[in-house]
């Protein structure tokens, strides 16, 4: 039996079908888009973690850097209802979250997305939303999980709502998140801390900032800015 999944708000997760049923329903074999890669890698993200340390189930932003990659600062929602959290993002990390999103096979992510719908705002002004209707995605997930519950590797369609931004400025911020499809309905604020990245007394980056970076947070930017990403 197959499962289906939905997350809504920032990155917020709600279970539609019943917990160890089984992977969730194989999508052909096809290329996988970029759009297919990032939902692998926030789905594998967000399934890394039991509920206690999980993202997606924190109550108040203590597991927001739990498994974080090191080029693009994933963020996380509810299962449902909503929730403030605060969050400590390093500089030059851009930002990926779904506002509301799934996954399933091919026909759940069409009725899905049929009336999902939702916005991001940072700092009062709106952020722009993609629309994935359907991509081939493929989920990582470690034993005892909050999202699927079991150990598994899975091929499956995802869709959703989703924001890809730059990093923001050092500082402090509000994002705000509000995300509904059908019976789902979420709405998450994070106030995040943009920290600046420790530098030795000649003012360069100290060594462990850089290997805590790395390279592909300047190719991951430099993607967003022409649109590959």
């Amino acid at each position: 039996m197959g499962s289906t999944w939905k997350t809504g708000g920032f990155a917020a997760l709600a279970l539609i079908a019943v917990v160890g049923c089984g992977p969730a329903t194989s999508a052909a074999a096809k290329p996988m888009t970029p759009a297919g890669e990032l939902q692998s890698r926030w789905w594998t993200w967000a399934a890394s973690e039991p509920e206690k340390t999980n993202p997606v189930a924190d109550e108040d932003g203590s597991s927001c850097a739990r498994n974080q990659p090191d080029d693009v600062w994933f963020l996380a929602g509810t299962f449902g209802g909503s929730v403030k959290r605060a969050c400590t993002v390093p500089e030059g990390r851009p930002l990926v979250f779904p506002v509301v999103n799934s996954f399933g096979d091919g026909l759940d992510c069409l009725e899905f997305m049929e009336d999902a719908e939702g916005t991001a705002i940072l700092d009062g002004q709106p952020i722009e939303s993609e629309v994935y209707t359907g991509d081939t995605i493929t989920v990582e997930a470690l034993d005892g999980n909050a999202v699927t519950g079991e150990r598994e590797h899975f091929t499956t369609t995802g869709c959703g709502l989703w924001v890809r931004m730059p990093a923001p400025g050092l500082g402090g911020h509000i994002l705000q998140i509000s995300g509904r499809s059908g019976d789902l309905s979420v709405d998450v604020e994070y106030r995040l801390t943009v920290e600046e990245r420790p530098k030795d007394s000649d003012g360069r980056l100290t060594d462990q900032a850089q290997a805590l970076i790395g390279t592909p947070t300047d190719a991951v930017l430099a993607a967003l800015r022409t649109g590959l990403l």
